[in-house]
């Protein structure tokens, strides 16, 4: 069984958009949509795996990320530790810099449907956050 953990970034503007990008067709839950990140390496803390992931993928330095959340997930073959940073500050513009598909959204449009199971309960607290403010 792979056990993998994986630092996750939350990128939110001021209008309250998060920016989210889509899995490639080949990749484990394809197609779905899903906040930027990727694999902690050997040796990175969450955050460092956050500021590396972040400027692979969609081009973008997160400033000052904050810990959101911290999930566990079980799939039949494999256990993923999800660490969920809030990114309000970064220099750059994200876009999809391998290809993938990315997209400004707003918080209350997010569809906990269109995104791996994991990121449910993310999804939820966000959009309960957004109701408190």
């Amino acid at each position: 069984m792979k056990v993998l953990q994986i630092a996750v970034g939350i990128i939110r503007n001021p209008q309250n958009q998060i920016f989210i990008t889509q899995r490639a067709a080949d990749a484990h839950m394809a197609n779905k949509w899903e906040f930027p990140g990727g694999k902690i390496e050997s040796g990175e803390t969450p955050e460092q795996a956050l500021v590396r992931e972040l400027q692979e993928e969609v081009g973008i330095t997160a400033l000052e990320p904050r810990l959101f959340d911290k999930l566990e997930y079980q799939f039949p073959d494999r256990h993923i530790t999800l660490w969920f940073w809030m990114v309000e500050r970064w220099e750059g513009e994200p876009w999809g810099k391998e290809g993938q598909p990315g997209n400004w959204v707003e918080l209350e449009a997010l569809d906990a449907d269109k995104f791996p199971p994991a990121n449910e309960p993310v999804i939820t607290k966000l959009t309960q956050e957004l109701k408190a403010c």
